[in-house]
């Protein structure tokens, strides 16, 4: 039987899925979970609803791959690792080189690492994730998925900074957006859900986790979206600050006598959720927390993203549907509440007690004006496909 791996990793864990093909049948999954952070675990699920769990050190994305290898042979998910004819991987920037999946060489992940400054959490994790396969595994085909490439679609208008034109010219300075992979799936499953063609829709989706973004879709194109040169920029995250006055950047170095680098560093590590709180990155130890300020990294957390839903609605003259994904927006029913909350003078009436749960479902009335969806992400279906396409192994 042939196998496809699809890998996701983000800034904080590691999720993959073994398919069968062609049926796409899951075979196993998991997650390699608060990578970096403490009290990290790594879990396998197998096709029969057996789940192994394991509370272990997990300080890197290398450490990851090497325990998904290990477990899928010790619980016999494959006899031989010769069953695995593609690896996919999630890598958060392309840039303007990678306007599609490829299939990665040496040269392709040179230039992988080349972009990490364009996603300084991710890329290199994900390239050395790459790697680490290249080693293990090295007559399979790698294949990168690029969450950029889907914004490839946003015009002049939207990804031009109001900045000298020249720095677009010479360093290709511009917003390239993240979380392309995920929005490209549930663009279409939301078009299944709403039965609708996805040509007619007006859709924004929120992926809110560890790193968040919001972005407006029209006609099944990335329209606008929130993150912006590297996903540094747009609504607060779990570590990463989201939108800051620069001067701000330049007031802190003068008066902590920090370098630019240092000072993005805090930007991207210790700011968000984290910084706000002082407690977590997590919004799941933030929840229940009767600390004053894990309650405003709440508060601030919810205060960014409807600002961007509420703009991203004026942008589009309108919106059929708003779409909750990733950690937060699918398992996180007071995130969900405060910000349908905000947009129910517009006619989203929501159904408070539908939200009580998660899972795939509509979370407004039937007759709302505007739907809300919560709809689980499938990257790596998507990463699967894009595999068996570039990798001929249909």
């Amino acid at each position: 039987m042939k196998k496809v791996l699809a890998i996701n990793s983000g800034s904080s864990s590691f999720k993959y899925k073994l398919f069968a093909i062609p049926e796409e049948k899951v075979l196993a999954e998991g997650i390699a979970d608060r990578v970096g952070i403490n009290g990290s675990s790594f879990e396998i699920k197998l096709a029969n609803g057996e789940k192994h769990t394991q509370e272990i050190a997990i300080p890197d994305q290398e450490t990851a791959v090497n325990l998904l290898l290990k477990a899928l042979k010790d619980y016999r998910v494959v006899d031989d690792l010769s069953e695995i004819v593609g690896v996919g991987h999630r890598i958060v920037a392309g840039g303007e080189d990678f306007t599609d999946s490829a299939i990665i060489d040496q040269a392709k992940l040179q230039k992988i690492y080349d972009l990490k400054e364009y996603a300084p959490l991710h890329n290199p994790a994900e390239g050395k994730g790459i790697e680490a396969f290249m080693k293990l595994l090295p007559d399979v085909p790698e294949v990168g998925v690029f969450d950029t490439s889907f914004h490839q679609t946003l015009d002049p208008e939207h990804y031009i900074y109001s900045i000298p034109y020249e720095y677009y010219e010479k360093y290709g300075i511009r917003k390239y957006g993240a979380h392309g992979t995920s929005v490209r799936y549930i663009v279409g499953r939301a078009g299944q859900m709403l039965k609708k063609d996805v040509e007619d829709l007006k859709l924004i989706v929120c992926h809110l986790g560890s790193g968040a973004s919001v972005t407006a879709v029209k006609n099944g194109k990335s329209y606008d979206t929130s993150m912006g040169f590297t996903p540094l920029a747009g609504i607060t995250m779990g570590t990463r600050s989201g939108d800051v006055d620069p001067s701000v950047l330049q007031y802190i170095m003068n008066k902590d006598h920090l370098d630019i680098n240092e000072m993005i560093d805090i930007l991207n590590d210790k700011s968000g959720l984290l910084g706000i709180s002082g407690i977590s990155s997590d919004m799941r130890d933030l929840e229940n927390n009767s600390a004053q300020r894990a309650a405003l990294a709440r508060k601030i957390f919810v205060n960014r993203v409807r600002q961007y839903v509420g703009s991203y609605i004026v942008e589009l003259k309108g919106v059929d549907a708003i779409i909750f994904t990733a950690g937060v927006g699918e398992h996180d029913a007071g995130i969900r509440e405060e910000v349908m909350k905000s947009f129910e003078f517009m006619g989203l009436e929501p159904d408070y007690e539908a939200n009580k749960s998660n899972g795939e479902k509509f979370i407004s009335k039937p007759d709302s004006k505007i739907k809300a969806l919560v709809i689980p992400t499938d990257e790596e279906l998507m990463i699967e496909r894009d595999v068996v396409r570039l990798a001929h192994l249909n």
